[in-house]
């Protein structure tokens, strides 16, 4: 009897199945082991795997086992993204593909695409509302505009970024509809309640999120007769992961997008996606197991996809999202350096670094398991300014004093500051307080009196971009900061908007600023030239790739910062002058780091050292080689 042929196809998804079973089963086993239906679950999650693996289109399978071969392949010098609202960036998604020609003059190999899944009607928290996982909001396109788009980008060597929302829907959701209704089955894919008291017990020690315009973590629902656990606003109803089904039905609309031609799923609000009385409810461990679970399927279905984890928390808890322990080299590829971010704002208003070595020194490893940061000065969200008291203190600082000094400075009272931005959800019980802006006005150049302010402000900028290159990871470039955008103040007349002053650093793209990029001397035109030297330079500069160790040394000198990226072809060391003052750097200590041609890679020329020292202008930056 002739035996059976198996299908390439089926062999390649039979391998990569065991491949990946033993970062799968055993986190299910331990999340779902003991439910009632688990046979029955584990039966329709492979099915489910199967099914997407079945329906990939054969050009993205054919990237699949492209980067079978080269794993890192997102870790490469030559990866550098921009992220934008589609609607704010080009109108719609027939837009975008008319200034890709834009993107590629600016040098990205990545794009992130800001929420564009289809939005509950009206305020939809930015995006992050989402009422249909499966279809594109209808004022981008169609799906069938968006897998035109991916190709397109595709075929450009641009990987595509996309948000999935894992802590919650909208209550508009089909699920929640069906919850409302009073479908039992539905109410347990979310966290419903009949009486107060579970709720109250679990507020002992939940935060507010958004203290303003949505205090508390439940909303009672009298026409239900319950209450549901709303984290981040009434309309966004936290789902229940303790539920398998939640697990599957995401697991389904997880390949769904990857077989649309998406690269990196920006998974969203994954600190809160585990509930646990007595705790804040946030990273707690069967969080991690969820996402090396959900990172498993994607190696199994869609293994050119990676995942970025969206947790803006501590260092401390950050970094288990890379993986750590059991989950080391098994959980997220991309998480996002706040810290990075936060202690660039800090020195560049102290002018003194000594913070920012400090931590970044101390709380991260030089490097990390099959992942990497996505660097980033400014985003779409406010800045939270995470310093806590025990680093403050290692400084001989205040925590609280030094929060509040930030807060100030930023938002433009402090005196003598030159930046401008608009205060965020002021938490009156514990003083915090956070600020939204964009990079340019928080950086200086919207307060400028003098050509001398907006040359410090500028310089301020180019610097931001040059550290986050050099850093190690991914640089992201929030839409309209190559720009130089200002702050738009106009959200205020929009009542979507203006309860909400991030809006302030979410300006609609200035496309007559860009079709200026290339001539002349205007703000956006330098900003423009210096971000794409930059990222130029850095495409060229093979010892970036984010896999070499990255290492913070400290100076010596208050206003410089150090980080020096180990290649095997050489140590870079990159130098930040953070100051509006000449610095000096001696030519002994340079070598000592393992300076040999006194190279500056980022201008692509020598250095010349002055009675065996380095001049620093103000807000100087150097790669040295």
């Amino acid at each position: 009897m002739a035996k059976a042929v198996t299908k390439p196809d089926d062999l390649i998804f039979q391998l990569r199945l065991a491949r990946s079973a033993p970062d799968l089963w055993p986190m299910l086993d331990a999340l779902y082991g003991s439910h009632p239906a688990y046979d029955q679950f584990r039966q329709d999650l492979l099915s489910a795997l199967a099914e997407a693996w079945k329906d990939r289109p054969a050009d993205l399978k054919q990237l699949d086992l492209a980067r079978d071969l080269e794993p890192d392949w997102f870790q490469r010098a030559d990866m550098a993204g921009y992220v934008f609202y589609i609607d704010r960036f080009a109108g719609n998604l027939k837009g975008v593909l008319d200034k890709l020609d834009y993107l590629a003059d600016l040098g990205v190999s990545y794009v992130h695409f800001m929420p564009c899944l289809k939005p509950r009607p009206g305020d939809s928290d930015g995006g992050y509302s989402v009422m249909d996982y499966r279809a594109i909001n209808p004022a981008y396109g169609t799906l069938k505009d968006f897998k035109a788009v991916a190709k397109e980008l595709r075929g450009r060597g641009i990987s595509l970024c996309i948000d999935l929302v894992l802590n919650h829907t909208a209550k508009e959701h089909e699920w929640a509809e069906k919850a409302k209704a009073g479908d039992a089955t539905y109410q347990d894919y979310f966290l419903m309640f009949d009486s107060p008291e579970i709720p109250q017990a679990y507020e002992k020690t939940l935060v507010e999120v958004f203290p303003d315009n949505a205090p508390g973590n439940f909303t009672h629902y009298p026409e239900l007769g319950k209450y549901v656990w709303t984290t981040f606003n009434e309309h966004q109803w936290d789902l229940n992961w303790a539920n398998p089904q939640v697990f599957l039905e995401i697991t389904k609309i997880m390949l769904h997008l990857a077989n649309t031609g998406v690269d990196v799923l920006r998974l969203d609000a994954v600190a809160f996606m585990w509930k646990r009385l007595g705790t804040r409810c946030q990273s707690e461990p069967e969080v991690h197991m969820i996402l090396q679970a959900l990172r498993a399927c994607s190696r199994i279905a869609a293994p050119a996809v990676i995942h970025l984890e969206e947790a803006i928390v501590s260092p401390q808890e950050m970094l288990p999202y890379l993986g750590r322990g059991r989950h080391d080299g098994r959980e997220g590829n991309l998480a996002y350096h706040n810290s990075l971010m936060v202690q660039f704002w800090s020195a560049l208003a102290t002018r003194d670094t000594r913070l920012m070595t400090h931590v970044l020194a101390t709380h991260f490893p030089d490097r990390l398991t099959n992942a990497t940061y996505a660097t980033y000065i400014r985003c779409h969200d406010d800045i939270g300014w995470a310093i806590t008291d025990e680093d403050a203190m290692a400084l001989d600082m205040s925590g609280p004093a030094h929060r509040t000094y930030l807060s100030d400075f930023y938002e433009g009272d402090f005196p003598g500051s030159f930046a401008q931005g608009v205060l965020f959800q002021v938490n009156e019980a514990t003083g915090d307080k956070r600020i939204s802006g964009s990079f340019a006005s928080l950086a200086g150049l919207e307060k400028a009196q003098t050509l001398a302010d907006s040359e410090h402000a500028l310089q301020r900028i180019l610097m931001g971009h040059a550290l986050i290159a050099c850093f190690g990871g991914i640089p992201l470039i929030y839409m309209g900061d190559e720009l130089a955008m200002l702050n738009d103040y106009s959200y205020r007349d929009n009542p979507d908007h203006a309860h909400d002053s991030r809006w302030v650093h979410r300006p609609k793209m200035d496309w007559d600023a860009a079709a200026t990029r290339h001539s002349g001397e205007s703000a956006a035109s330098r900003t423009f030239l210096g971000v794409q030297h930059i990222l130029s330079r850095r495409r060229g500069t093979a010892g970036l790739h984010a896999a070499h160790p990255t290492k913070i040394l400290p100076t010596g000198h208050d206003a410089i910062f150090a980080v020096q990226r180990q290649a095997p072809t050489g140590n870079i060391l990159c130098l930040f002058n953070f100051s509006e003052h000449l610095q000096h750097v001696s030519g002994g200590w340079l070598r000592a780091q393992g300076v040999t041609q006194f190279h500056d890679a980022l201008s692509d020329a020598p250095v010349i050292l002055h009675g065996d020292h380095l001049a620093l202008p103000p807000f100087a930056r150097v790669w040295l080689t």
